[in-house]
């Protein structure tokens, strides 16, 4: 996990105080002279890592309002909603092993919206993948996503509702994202409209609405769990958990495997053994392990199509191969026949 160390945290900083009476004695019990290490993390907010000196306890603290989001009132929606959602999950079997959701120990409006959560160990699936691909290691990468799909089935499984599918919002999404590309210049008018006919063809095949709703993850990207030994699986961002299409997140999961092995290999081919590997251990966790593989399989191009699109709008990446990725979204969502 990437982080840069800052220094200690003033004793005068209302933070301060905020850890040490509230925070610190649920790691242990209160300290009179706590001294906090400071580190920023890389995140989509901003994200930092606490560590009293002493004892050496460890918290994230995960501010909403920041340079990203200036509106506190979206702010503190946000906060409240990831509070609950971490805390709902956790308290609903994922607290012990193999599956753990991560604890949130506190939350502070006053500070800028602040939530602070427990820290805990484990290996980013981004770094697996990252390091199997190095090392040619495939065993490694196999296990792992064997793991990962026994931890999505069972998220899913427990939350499953009587309410169907609304295919209606993931296409919303993928409107939002064909609207991004073509503001930023990714995309014409013309590509536009091919994703937009795309989309509509989705739309009319009832087996994008049959499925029941579950709570999705919402954000199953590699850099959002953690891997311990063997099966052990640890989530710990759940700011956009949903109710949605299981294969929201399996698809999700799909996507970042092609877009990691094309991005290091240039082979987009060299992932579909991993995927297929995902998708079967995955279904094995239900009562019929072939239909479940078939219906899933059948929907992922879409969510596939749809990830790769979202991976397409971050500027840092090259050029050229953002042109790529939405050369392989228009691929997968082609295939809406199957």
């Amino acid at each position: 996990m990437w982080k840069k160390y800052l220094g200690h945290l003033p004793e005068r900083d209302p933070l301060f105080q905020y850890l040490k009476h509230e925070i610190q004695p649920q790691l242990g019990g209160f300290l009179n002279h706590p001294d906090y290490r400071v580190f920023q993390l890389h995140g989509s907010n901003a994200v930092y890592l606490y560590e009293e000196k002493h004892r050496g306890t460890l918290v994230i603290g995960k501010f909403f309002l920041s340079d990203r989001e200036r509106d506190p009132a979206a702010a503190s929606r946000k906060l409240e909603r990831e509070y609950h959602n971490l805390a709902m999950m956790h308290g609903s079997g994922f607290s012990g092993s193999p599956h753990y959701i991560a604890r949130p120990l506190g939350r502070n409006d006053w500070l800028n919206r602040l939530l602070v959560i427990e820290y805990c160990y484990g290996e980013l699936l981004s770094s697996i993948i990252m390091r199997a691909i190095r090392n040619r290691d495939s065993g490694l990468l196999y296990a792992k996503l064997t793991a990962l799909a026994y931890f999505l089935a069972r998220f899913h499984n427990n939350t499953a509702s009587g309410w169907r599918i609304d295919f209606n919002e993931a296409a919303a999404y993928m409107d939002s994202l064909t609207g991004r590309l073509q503001f930023q210049n990714q995309i014409g008018a013309n590509g536009a409209n091919e994703l937009y006919y795309l989309r509509d063809r989705w739309r009319e095949q009832p087996k994008m609405w049959e499925d029941c709703q579950v709570f999705v993850h919402g954000d199953a990207t590699p850099d959002n769990f953690l891997f311990g030994d063997g099966l052990a699986v640890i989530s710990f961002d759940l700011e956009r958990l949903k109710r949605a299409d299981r294969v929201f997140d399996t698809g999700r999961v799909a996507a970042e495997l092609m877009h990691f092995f094309l991005l290091m290999t240039g082979n987009k081919y060299a992932a579909e053994p991993f995927i297929g590997h995902f998708l079967w251990e995955y279904a094995c966790h239900f009562p019929d392990r072939e239909r479940t593989f078939e219906q899933t399989t059948r929907r992922v191009p879409f969510y596939m199509g749809t990830t790769l699109l979202r991976i397409a709008r971050n500027p840092w990446l090259d050029w050229n191969y953002r042109l790529r990725l939405i050369h392989e979204a228009k691929q997968c969502l082609r295939r809406w026949y199957l």
